[in-house]
């Protein structure tokens, strides 16, 4: 798949990107979660890119990954092994700012700790702020979901985010070509894989 955009503005960008993800092959199975959770677990993938800023000013997504990460025959989980660079021949090495490590969700489940734990070992990578035209951006994770039950036609319904430098969580749903944040909540580790979730108001 080539790069997609460019965009002048990452919500626009994320606009496009939700539905892209979400219209490939099984990336939501929400309809077989009742009827048929095995086929459902089975064929369920999870595909996932970079978001980021260019020289130019714009946003633009690299190509998508399907590749599960190499322990998830073990551990039955699913998730997209995501490369910690894009290889974007068109600029120097360093000159690429990484703004969202983007995923689906199949089953339109919140963020996890596989999740949490990636994009903080990003964080030590990248930069966990970037400076744009409108101001500045903080590194996070995000997930689109879809609650379509039907597999020919999923809505981008939204998306989970969380962001290391605030350990921020958050999920926002898209409302007539919007996003409206509906859940905002703090991040508290308790340990390596213990965490526990605070309010926000």
């Amino acid at each position: 798949m080539k790069n997609f955009g460019p965009f002048d503005s990452y919500t626009d960008a994320l606009l496009a990107a939700c539905p892209l993800l979400l219209s490939k092959p099984h990336a939501t199975v929400g309809h077989l979660r009742d009827s048929n959770p095995e086929l459902a677990h089975r064929t369920a993938t999870e595909y996932c890119a970079w978001l980021y800023y260019t020289p130019e000013h714009k946003y633009e997504m690299s190509m998508l990954s399907d590749r599960p990460k190499p322990d998830d025959l073990v551990t039955g989980k699913k998730s997209c092994l995501l490369p910690t660079f894009v290889d974007d021949s068109r600029y120097a090495p360093g000159e690429l700012k990484y703004i969202f490590a983007l995923h689906n969700h199949p089953f339109g489940t919140p963020l996890s700790s596989i999740d949490y734990h990636f994009i903080e070992e990003m964080a030590n990578h990248h930069d966990w702020e970037v400076e744009t035209t409108k101001g500045r951006i903080r590194l996070s994770i995000i997930a689109f979901f879809s609650h379509s039950k039907s597999p020919g036609a999923p809505t981008c319904d939204g998306f989970y985010q969380y962001i290391p430098a605030t350990r921020e969580v958050m999920m926002w749903v898209q409302t007539q070509g919007r996003w409206k944040k509906t859940k905002h909540e703090s991040l508290r580790w308790l340990d390596d894989r213990t965490y526990r979730f605070e309010r926000i108001q």
